[in-house]
């Protein structure tokens, strides 16, 4: 491949990348799908609609996932959750911070995303803080903490980081054949669940979960497989086109919330380029405001008073410090890692969920 070629690849893989990310903004406006707003209905109203929506998106994408990983199309060990340790700490506490912050937040990074592009300034606000201290997190002040005090507190696995891997081990078969077993085993727990309950199957409950399942898949499919290549023109080595990590990557976004706001504060350095990420938190954006304005609910949207700023900052700073420790959001995590059948991705979407349900308690007591 020479170095046209793989120029032209890239705009192949970014064109992609915005067309499904335009789809994904829509399809979250219209849908409502939220990962905040599930728990919330579970605790607030006792409805498990959404909580099983978010179940059957996760069964689909853990079930594409093991496919693709089958077929031989992609290979966990060569995504971005592919870590050589577990950091436990850094999950269990990014987490948690991440879950109660986007309860106070009004959602997570992706729902601030479908917000913003409604017209709401609150969201711009949120995201603006939240990537700043995802930045600062990453490679900033709080970095250092971070890396002296909380990243190393970790395990190593000897079978890996990943659930195929073990069954691969333990049953002596190969990683395709055992990432397909445990793709399997869990899909069915999560379909089952979801599918239940016989008030939960209608068309907007099933074709929210499995279209939201299928983007992640894509997504992986777009990083994996067709921004791919054993050889790159220059190093001669092994790539993945358009990635942050140069690493597989599906969707996530308060890093590419982070980043963004990076590359276009230093945008004439040159040294910036766009990633699948950048381009998603783009996209989210633009679809979610082509979908209010086709329904004509595109309006301007600030904030009512000082106490809903403060609580806004407090939620958007611990979704920031939160997903950097976690290494993802309840996308990022919740969908995109949680696909791969990550131990860690586990941790960090339980801790998210956890955290999530305790400041809704903790809101519940205060009212």
């Amino acid at each position: 491949m020479n170095e046209l070629e793989l120029a032209h690849l890239q705009w192949m893989v970014l064109t992609a990348a915005a067309l499904v990310s335009l789809f994904f903004g829509a399809l979250l406006h219209r849908t409502h799908f939220c990962t905040m707003g599930a728990v919330s209905d579970a605790v607030v109203m006792e409805n498990f609609d959404r909580l099983r929506q978010w179940a059957l998106a996760l069964a689909v994408a853990v079930l594409g996932f093991g496919c693709m990983t089958y077929a031989g199309l992609i290979n966990p060990l060569q995504s971005i959750y592919a870590t050589k340790d577990l950091l436990w700490l850094s999950a269990l506490l990014g987490g948690l911070l991440f879950g109660w912050g986007m309860v106070w937040a009004s959602g997570c990074g992706s729902k601030s995303l479908v917000r913003l592009g409604a017209g709401n300034l609150k969201s711009l606000f949120v995201l603006l803080v939240m990537g700043f201290v995802a930045l600062s997190a990453m490679k900033g002040v709080l970095a250092v903490g971070r890396v002296q005090f909380i990243d190393v507190v970790k395990i190593e696995l000897p079978q890996g980081m990943f659930l195929g891997e073990w069954l691969s081990h333990y049953f002596k078969v190969s990683l395709q054949v055992g990432s397909l077993w445990a793709a399997c085993l869990v899909s069915a727990i999560l379909f089952f669940w979801a599918l239940k309950d016989k008030n939960f199957i209608n068309f907007n409950n099933l074709s929210t979960g499995i279209l939201v399942g299928l983007v992640i898949c894509v997504v992986w499919w777009i990083s994996g497989v067709l921004g791919h290549g054993m050889e790159h023109p220059e190093t001669l080595e092994e790539f993945f086109l358009a990635t942050s990590s140069r690493k597989m990557e599906a969707l996530s976004f308060t890093g590419p919330v982070a980043l963004t706001i990076d590359a276009l504060a230093y945008f004439s350095d040159g040294t910036k380029r766009l990633t699948i990420g950048l381009i998603s938190v783009l996209g989210v954006c633009a679809g979610a405001s082509i979908s209010a304005w086709q329904q004509g609910t595109l309006r301007l949207e600030g904030f009512t008073n000082v106490a809903d700023m403060r609580r806004h900052l407090v939620g958007a700073s611990m979704m920031g410090l939160g997903a950097v420790l976690a290494m993802g959001c309840s996308i990022g995590q919740g969908l995109s890692g949680f696909s791969t059948l990550s131990l860690a991705s586990l941790i960090a979407s339980m801790a998210i969920l956890a955290g999530a349900y305790a400041a809704l308690q903790y809101d519940l007591r205060q009212a």
